[in-house]
């Protein structure tokens, strides 16, 4: 399989399939397929693994194979917001910890499944759901970053604070929780809320410079009401 990141503002990835090979996305994330491809949708793990998808982690509960019937066949996948594509080969990791709306598509030898975070009070507050994605398996994996990609590497015990809305993706080796910022003028007028997500190395850490969160409700706050 070859692939080609499309675009810049609006990116999409667009696949080269020979024979036999597949990709798979949620149902409806396909952009557009040349003819020689077939489509196949299921729930990728059972009946329950979708409907966990879709209650916890906000995902479809279904999942859409593409198929190569012929050589040098095509499916694109494109980013729901101005942003970045990443490409991520997971041999070179021992599995990826995502948010929730970052994963875009993957080659079948990758695996998404539901992970509990460590400390209940990390899902309870961080503002996205205490379920995460984790990507394990061989192959490649595609993320839909929100604005641009900033990438740290935590020495161990290296501490680094992030707003929730602006993580996309950590390494199974960096601790994730979150902590109540200190101070009450800090928590009524810094205009951050109440936490703060505390990530402490080793790992590496995928950051996003926009919070889609935070940007929906600005434009919601000024839409006309009646």
């Amino acid at each position: 399989m070859q692939y080609r990141i499309i675009g810049s503002t609006m990116p999409a990835v667009e696949t080269i399939l020979n024979r036999g090979e597949s990709m798979y996305t949620q149902s409806g994330g396909m952009a557009w397929m040349s003819q020689g491809v077939e489509m196949t949708t299921s729930t990728k793990g059972g009946v329950l693994k979708g409907l966990g998808r879709k209650m916890f982690a906000g995902e479809s509960m279904f999942m859409a194979t593409y198929t190569a019937v012929m050589d040098n066949a095509t499916v694109a996948f494109a980013s729901t917001v101005a942003g970045e594509i990443v490409p991520i080969d997971l041999a070179q990791h021992q599995g990826l910890i995502c948010q929730k709306g970052a994963f875009l598509c993957a080659t079948p030898g990758v695996q998404m499944n539901m992970t509990f975070t460590k400390k209940f009070s990390a899902g309870l507050f961080g503002g996205e759901g205490f379920i995460l994605q984790q990507a394990v398996g061989n192959g490649l994996l595609f993320l839909e970053i929100d604005g641009d990609r900033v990438e740290k590497t935590l020495a161990p015990g290296e501490v680094l604070y992030v707003d929730t809305g602006n993580l996309v993706a950590f390494d199974p080796t960096v601790q994730y929780e979150i902590q109540m910022i200190k101070g009450v003028k800090n928590i009524f007028f810094g205009g951050e809320g109440l936490f703060n997500t505390k990530l402490t190395g080793p790992g590496k850490v995928i950051l996003q410079t926009q919070n889609f969160n935070e940007f929906a409700s600005r434009i919601l706050a000024m839409m006309p009401r009646s």
